[in-house]
């Protein structure tokens, strides 16, 4: 009986479900102010900022995740298990951000939130990996991949820097964490970037 390959639909079934669950939980640590005025609003800044930013990560995270899959023709065991790592650390995102926002962005809290997307990113370099090794010259050209490999290292090296810095700068530190959000705000950055350079 010939070997069937696993193709990556419930892969990517199960990761939309994860994400799903992420920024639920992430909307279930809104809390509403006890006075019924707008003042009252005021001291939720921390949590509102928060809430925002890691919603967007999150929504791009998985953008960018969904753009990837795309190039997977085989749910290999590799795959798999950098996935289920990915979303791992995508999970510590809510609890993190709730901790984040509860202490008005200290420094500790900022230092683990930067850590938080350093290990995200970390697992996500080792998917993207697996992901674009079974992609055609076609689907992908070498160029490409080398701007894509670029990316997501410069990502990186921005997110270990945030978490350096955070203690002598919270607000240095949670700002260049945000400006990653610049870099994977559309998962075809790259081919734009090759394109620029092309022409």
């Amino acid at each position: 009986m010939p070997n069937k390959k696993t193709t990556p639909e419930r892969l990517v079934t199960f990761s939309d479900a994860v994400f799903a669950v992420i920024i639920t939980i992430m909307v279930l640590d809104l809390k509403p102010p006890t006075e019924p005025t707008l003042k009252a609003l005021l001291p939720l800044w921390p949590t509102a900022l928060s809430y925002a930013v890691s919603y967007l990560f999150v929504a791009i995270i998985w953008v960018n995740h969904h753009h990837l899959l795309r190039f997977a023709h085989e749910a290999t065991s590799q795959l798999i298990w950098w996935n289920f790592a990915h979303l791992f650390m995508v999970s510590l995102v809510p609890a993190t951000t709730v901790w984040m926002a509860a202490t008005k962005l200290a420094a500790a809290p900022v230092f683990v939130y930067a850590l938080v997307f350093v290990l995200i990113e970390t697992a996500y370099i080792a998917f993207e990996g697996e992901a674009l090794a079974q992609a055609s010259s076609s689907d992908i050209t070498l160029p490409l991949r080398r701007i894509t490999r670029i990316r997501s290292y410069l990502a990186l090296a921005m997110f270990s820097t945030a978490a350096a810095i955070s203690f002598w700068s919270r607000i240095g530190g949670f700002a260049l964490v945000c400006c990653v959000l610049f870099i994977y705000l559309s998962p075809r950055v790259p081919e734009l970037l090759h394109k620029s350079v092309r022409s």
